[in-house]
């Protein structure tokens, strides 16, 4: 076999131009409106996630923008107070449910697989269902605000507000079925994560070998596979008691509402951690490309997310500390929410400690990181006062938790987020971007996030209430809410450089070379952007820093097996889940429409529900039904057996 051809590395691999063609006519997805809709390639999927997630941010920060304009006065009268609840929970909404996660989840499914190795994800079909399921959950609650019909009782929908009987209409029915909609996408994509990361790594790639990143997402996988049925059985039971009048939340006849804020915050705690570990996973990726060494710590920090994955799932009645239950109850979560700063604690240090003994190179993707380090920390000190039930009660429901959860949310996953923009930007797009433009984006940014939401930590202590459409002239109140609202629109400037920067790096910036800033992991050592294979040839990893061993590097270089090109067909390996030992070669799936099929199916049922079209809803239920039998249905001609890869 000719050893010619060059990676995009620009180093010799025993690959020759016929495989690389074959490679490429298996893999590559022919131009045409069918493929467009049926692609099950992995990076075609995660840039959809990341801009449809980015279109429902932009959606949700023009209604931050509305809110914060009526705030800015006491008083004001720029929406009415209808407009308004339903302009605050649909940001609430969009930002935790349609932003948050599938952003970091859109990151996961271009660079999991990169990452591990892999030429695709582990179920390349659910992955496609699942942005389509997103997308149609998205366009089915925002569609409801135009015709007056959003969500109002907040994005936590405490009931018994949100009873028929106090808010009729399909603003609550819209929300709840949007969620259960939602939440099919969410766990089909934590599925994948997970078989994909334990079972398609790469030869060699054992598990004190996986990117932390990698670690992060499966962790959070995890998390949604046992935290989203609370919150679905919680919004099944509500739209039953809405629409079927059931009385799950009715204490009158047997009910308790309750009931609503266990499950939810079951599931709203940990959702928490599902938004920021990711993020998290982002800034330990970042670091040693910045710092030029591994992160320090690597077993700390891997014990670490798996504690926070745990003890998540044990600090929720946090939320409930002004609900009079048992006051022995509130000692246990009150500790239990005390221990969980210690791992988070743990990563801290482990990053500081790999900046100061590293060698920084100071561009946009670090800045980010640094401003999530200092915005992140200051969230996480107020998280720890809210702790202590004393101070929780006497600060519920004010503007000081608005803050901290800002700070939080903001701080700990939009800044990682988009120092991962940055950082990914020429992988995913092959541009690389404007540095003096990313700069001032950051400063504006960073300046502005603090100004908005900083004051709300003083007016909220000065005891303005949260989720209140205006209020009166208040000693302490007018100055920092109109401080705030200057800083929101600082902060939405910023944002909107961020958005000029990646339209100036995709019209106008210069060709990305495949490793621009000498990172440690795998997808680094392809093109920019990657090819529909991802690698010509499946590498065998010997070292945490793939990129940066001699050994890994010679796995792709003259000599390589065809075991490891796997030219014929559709293939990847599939390996051990400890030690990834090869076992097998599987035949991977060509585009389909049928996800886009099923999606769209569930979305007429949905539908169908909401305006008690039951007979429409039955039929969809059939086609539903019917198109994952196709789905399923064995071929007329069973793939050819492949055997074990030695």
């Amino acid at each position: 076999m000719s050893t010619s051809t060059a990676t995009a590395t620009g180093t010799t691999t025993g690959i020759d131009r016929e495989d690389l063609a074959r490679l490429a006519e298996h893999w590559g997805e022919r131009p045409s409106l069918r493929t467009w809709f049926g692609t099950v390639d992995h990076k075609r999927i995660g840039r959809r996630y990341l801009v449809t997630a980015g279109f429902f941010f932009l959606l949700a920060g023009l209604s931050a923008l509305v809110m914060r304009t009526q705030l800015a006065r006491p008083e004001a009268g720029l929406v009415s107070p209808q407009q308004y609840n339903q302009i605050f929970t649909m940001h609430g909404t969009a930002m935790i449910f349609l932003f948050a996660t599938p952003m970091l989840f859109g990151f996961g499914n271009f660079l999991v697989p990169l990452m591990v190795g892999a030429r695709d994800m582990a179920f390349p079909r659910l992955n496609a269902f699942g942005y389509w399921v997103f997308l149609f959950a998205g366009l089915f609650m925002w569609a409801s605000l135009p015709f007056g019909a959003a969500p109002n009782g907040g994005w936590f929908a405490y009931v018994p507000l949100t009873a028929e009987t106090n808010t009729p209409g399909l603003h609550l029915d819209v929300y709840a079925l949007g969620l259960v909609f939602l939440g099919i996408s969410t766990t089909s994509g934590a599925i994948n994560f997970i078989v994909t990361a334990l079972k398609l790594r790469a030869p060699g790639m054992s598990l004190n070998r996986v990117p932390l990143f990698v670690w992060a997402i499966v962790a959070t996988a995890f998390m949604v596979i046992f935290a989203l049925p609370a919150l679905n059985a919680d919004n099944l039971m509500l739209f039953l008691d809405r629409r079927f009048h059931t009385h799950f939340f009715d204490p009158a006849a047997g009910g308790n509402v309750l009931l609503w804020q266990h499950l939810f915050w079951i599931f709203g705690h940990p959702d928490v951690y599902i938004i920021v570990m990711p993020a998290l996973g982002i800034v330990s990726a970042v670091l040693p490309a910045f710092t030029r060494r591994g992160v320090v710590g690597y077993p700390l920090i891997v014990l670490a997310i798996v504690s926070i994955a745990i003890i998540s799932f044990g600090v929720w009645v946090h939320h409930m500390f002004a609900t009079g239950l048992p006051q022995l109850s509130y000692s246990f979560f009150s500790a239990a929410s005390t221990v969980i700063t210690i791992p988070s604690g743990i990563q801290i240090f482990a990053w500081l400690a790999t900046m100061l003994l590293g060698r920084l190179v100071l561009r946009v993707p670090l800045l980010y990181v640094i401003g999530f380090l200092v915005t992140f920390v200051l969230g996480g000190l107020t998280g720890a006062m809210f702790a202590l039930t004393a101070f929780d009660q006497q600060v519920t429901d004010s503007y000081f938790v608005v803050a901290h959860f800002h700070y939080v949310l903001i701080g700990g996953a939009v800044f990682p987020m988009l120092a991962g923009i940055y950082y990914w930007l020429p992988k995913i797009t092959g541009r690389m971007y404007h540095e003096g433009l990313g700069r001032w984006a950051f400063w504006l940014v960073f300046a502005g996030m603090h100004a908005t939401f900083f004051p709300m930590h003083l007016y909220g202590l000065f005891g303005m209430p949260r989720r209140v459409y205006t209020y009166r002239s208040e000693p302490g109140w007018d100055g920092w809410n109109l401080v705030s609202t200057a800083g929101s629109y600082l902060l939405a400037l910023g944002l909107l450089l961020v958005l000029i920067g990646v339209v100036h790096a995709l019209r106008r910036g210069r060709p990305a070379p495949p490793d621009p800033w000498q990172g440690d992991s795998l997808e680094w050592s392809t093109a920019s952007p990657p090819e529909p294979y991802n690698f010509p040839v499946v590498p065998t990893v010997h070292s945490l820093h793939p990129t940066w061993d001699e050994r890994t590097a010679e796995s792709t270089g003259p000599g390589a097996s065809a075991d490891r090109i796997l030219a014929e067909g559709r293939r990847t390996l599939v390996t051990s889940e400890l030690d990834a030992r090869v076992e097998r070669a599987v035949e991977m799936p060509e585009s389909s429409l049928k996800p886009l099929l099923l999606a769209g199916a569930l979305l007429v049922l949905f539908t169908a529900l909401l305006f008690a079209w039951y007979p429409v809803a039955a039929v969809a239920v059939l086609v539903v039904a019917a198109t994952i039998a196709v789905w399923h249905w064995p071929p007329r001609r069973p793939d050819e057996e492949l055997g074990v890869v030695e």
